[in-house]
């Protein structure tokens, strides 16, 4: 498998993996290539990649957005230390979800645990990434970044 097939079945695996875990019609919006540094502004995550596919996979939002699918999936207000928490743990459920689906596509990928992102950071030390916008409704989205390693 070519390092462009295996970026277009991870992206594929991920859009998938976001509209199966998150409870909202989700409206994805087409893949663009972004150059480094990624600037993440409020909250976000982030799952390292092994195997075939290396690199990184970033989950970005905000409080807002990201507190309304706790919510909904909770059936209460998900605020605080506990949306921190929530973070990373949507994430793992998206990235492991992710590594079942991209498996039975003969890509074979490991994830590390999640690293909980909170505030303004500057990510650097990427060649390609792609950001996938995923608009939950008119005023609340995320953002899916997957950065590849060569």
């Amino acid at each position: 498998m070519t390092v462009s097939q295996g970026i277009t079945e991870v992206l594929n695996g991920t859009i998938e993996s976001v509209k199966s875990i998150i409870p909202f019609d989700v409206n994805i919006d087409s893949p663009s290539l972004i150059e480094a540094p990624l600037i993440q502004a409020e909250l976000g995550v982030l799952i390292g990649m092994t195997g075939d596919m290396k690199g990184r996979l970033v989950i970005e939002g905000n409080h807002k957005s990201i507190g309304s699918i706790g919510e909904k999936m909770f059936g209460m207000p998900v605020e605080g230390e506990m949306l921190e928490s929530f973070t990373g743990e949507l994430a793992n459920m998206i990235a492991g979800n992710l590594a079942t689906v991209v498996s039975q596509r003969e890509v074979s990928i490991d994830i590390t645990p999640p690293t909980v992102i909170v505030g303004s950071t500057k990510i650097s030390g990427f060649k390609k990434a792609f950001r996938v916008p995923v608009e939950l409704s008119e005023e609340e989205s995320l953002q899916l970044i997957l950065m590849v390693e060569d």
